[in-house]
């Protein structure tokens, strides 16, 4: 094993280690606390679903690029490769699709009851488990090609192949086939990204405005600068901007690959960082955000 192998594992395990603890601590404790809460809140089904999200993404990466630093070509087999890079995309897509959700479901929860926007808040569990299996339907409709196309390298002639991800080949698929697919991810991510904007910057412009109303009706030497409102409008603009970063520098660089065909290590070594970037601090900001949000709506 080489020094560029070492070194190479111990920045994927630096990923990956944080990114499980955070994601499980998330998961396990929104289930004790829907559990165990006299009240179940449509947000803690929604944590849940995206902890579960984020540890697919993880575990499938964190398989795939452990076989190919080790050179364990024949780790994975046509199956596993299959089911790794499938469960990966689904999972990526459901992470964008669930943080989605969160982002819109507290921005109606934050507005005016008055407004037509507290209409749309689900009231119950069951809703947002109705969002949820729409989000798995359309995301395995969006990536079932890779249960066609993708195939382990060891069986398959290299210079044919249309994709590279570790020891995984992409088979060459029509044009069609493949700007079909590429095109719906697009639209997803696109139509998904724009709503969790919108939804982001109503809730910061929201918190700010509250936040000037405390300033204007208490006394400034009561005030904290650092309130929680301003801190949970903070919270919202990382986060947001943490996605965008990861997710369009990911598809960039996704695209890239898929229309070079290149194999460059380097090149893959970023994308899966970045793949496993938002995965790994999501659970972080969301642990930051939740609080002051919560905190600060209790006046209303």
């Amino acid at each position: 094993m080489t020094w560029n192998n070492i070194i190479q594992t111990i920045i994927f395990l630096c990923f990956i280690g944080p990114g499980i603890v955070g994601n499980i601590l998330m998961f396990v404790s929104r289930v004790y606390t829907s559990a165990l809460g006299t009240e179940k809140k449509p947000v803690d089904l929604i944590l849940i679903h995206l902890g579960l999200s984020n540890m697919i993404i993880i575990c499938t990466t964190g398989i795939r690029d452990i076989s190919t630093v080790f050179h364990f070509r024949n780790f994975l087999g046509d199956i596993g490769c299959k089911a790794v890079v499938f469960l990966a995309r689904l999972a990526r897509g459901l992470s964008i699709c669930t943080t989605c959700l969160l982002s819109v479901v507290q921005a109606v929860t934050i507005s005016p009851r008055t407004t037509m926007w507290s209409k749309l808040k689900p009231q119950t569990s069951q809703q947002v488990l109705t969002y949820v299996l729409l989000f798995w339907v359309f995301n395995i409709a969006t990536s079932s090609n890779l249960l066609y196309y993708i195939a382990a390298g060891s069986g398959n002639n290299r210079s044919g192949v249309s994709g590279y991800i570790g020891y995984c080949y992409m088979l060459p698929s029509r044009l069609t086939v493949k700007w079909l697919f590429l095109s719906l991810m697009a639209i997803r991510d696109l139509i998904f990204q724009s709503l969790m904007g919108w939804s982001s910057g109503y809730i910061s412009f929201y918190l700010y405005r509250h936040h000037k109303q405390v300033l204007y009706l208490h006394s400034y030497r009561f005030v904290n600068s650092f309130s929680p409102e301003i801190r949970a409008a903070q919270s919202v603009l990382l986060l947001m901007a943490c996605f965008l970063f990861f997710y369009w520098t990911d598809f960039i660089f996704s695209f890239y690959t898929g229309s070079m065909v290149t194999h460059d290590s380097v090149i893959l070594n970023i994308k899966t960082c970045l793949v496993l970037g938002y995965a790994v601090l999501s659970p972080f900001f969301l642990r930051s955000r939740d609080v002051p949000v919560a905190k600060s709506l209790c006046p209303h």
